[in-house]
């Protein structure tokens, strides 16, 4: 029988990403960026719950990541799009990193996730232990 996981959140990156990465291609500068964004639109899925964190992305949506919250030693969130999404990165105990990039509601799943990582992860992060 399977393990019940509470899901904050499944699905794909903030549509604004895309809309605002569109309207900048025009100037050409920003061409580069824009085929990130409309490649992250297509193939990148997110799936954070109680138990871990999953990222579904590659080429057509083929590889997949997931990692359980005991591996994170720190997270840190900056905010993009006048605050409506932000990019989340995830260091694990073997110094590699996890990109979450153009997260909805960021700020929810930055509280949610580091309610479920260790006291030294916590502090490592700057939260109160």
């Amino acid at each position: 029988m399977a393990i019940k996981e509470e899901v904050y959140y499944e699905g794909g990156p903030h549509i604004g990403d895309l809309i605002l990465h569109c309207m900048l291609a025009l100037t050409l500068v920003f061409i580069p960026l824009t085929v990130g964004s409309i490649i992250r639109a297509l193939w990148v899925r997110y799936r954070i719950t109680n138990r871990r964190i999953s990222v579904t992305g590659g080429w057509m949506g083929r590889n997949r990541t997931d990692l359980i919250y005991s591996e994170v030693t720190r997270v840190a969130v900056v905010p993009r799009g006048l605050g409506l999404w932000g990019d989340m990165a995830v260091q694990l105990k073997d110094g590699s990193r996890l990109e979450l990039r153009s997260l909805p509601n960021f700020r929810d799943l930055y509280d949610k996730i580091t309610e479920h990582i260790s006291a030294k992860a916590r502090k490592a992060s700057g939260l109160p232990t």
